[in-house]
């Protein structure tokens, strides 16, 4: 019986065009889901360069990003929903008796809207000026790479004491419409957080 069954899979073509043929395909989907798996984990915020550095007295920050929205978040902009994209530091004096003391905390807010009549996309820094860019890559550059973003006087920094800095880029969602808010799934989370002490 163990012999015969050798040669029933040699003189019968059917199983073993089968077996490669469900085989093929299942390399096909696995193929696939890998390069789908790809394409979500594609979406995201790189942080390039973040620094700081003590200019004319005052403490400022640089950030350089490489950001890079899903195909969910683009959907909803070419449809004329607007998004917020926000930049926030806190400065924190560092203290082992209590809690940390928070010395400030400044926000950059940016809102990002495709405009259809004239094919182009608005970039608007929140209290600030806008700007007109033919294309998406184009209008998200002005909020991925700052400089000289002044945080404070290096007056209110106290010599011998130890200080950082919480850095935080996100897309506020809490800013969508109030239907697009209830059920919001992974796609929507995009951010990045980083804590740099100054020296």
């Amino acid at each position: 019986m163990r012999r015969a069954l050798p040669s029933l899979l040699r003189t019968s073509g059917r199983w073993p065009r089968l077996g490669l043929g469900g085989m093929a395909c299942w390399l096909i989907g696995l193929c696939l889901a890998l390069l789908l798996a790809a394409g979500a984990r594609a979406q995201g915020i790189e942080l390039k360069s973040l620094a700081l550095e003590r200019r004319e007295g005052e403490l400022t920050l640089e950030f350089n990003t490489r950001l890079t929205l899903g195909a969910a978040i683009e959907d909803a902009l070419q449809r004329g929903v607007p998004m917020y994209f926000v930049a926030q530091t806190v400065v924190f004096r560092n203290r082992w008796y209590w809690r940390d003391e928070r010395i400030t905390r400044v926000t950059r807010s940016w809102r990002v809207a495709f405009q259809p009549l004239t094919g182009s996309w608005r970039v608007s820094q929140v209290g600030g000026l806008s700007q007109s860019y033919a294309s998406l890559s184009e209008a998200l550059a002005p909020l991925s790479r700052v400089s000289g973003w002044r945080l404070l006087d290096g007056e209110r920094l106290e010599s011998g004491e130890h200080y950082y800095v919480d850095f935080s880029f996100r897309l506020d969602s809490s800013q969508l419409p109030q239907p697009m808010q209830i059920d919001l799934g992974g796609d929507w989370k995009l951010g990045i957080g980083r804590t740099l002490r100054i020296e």
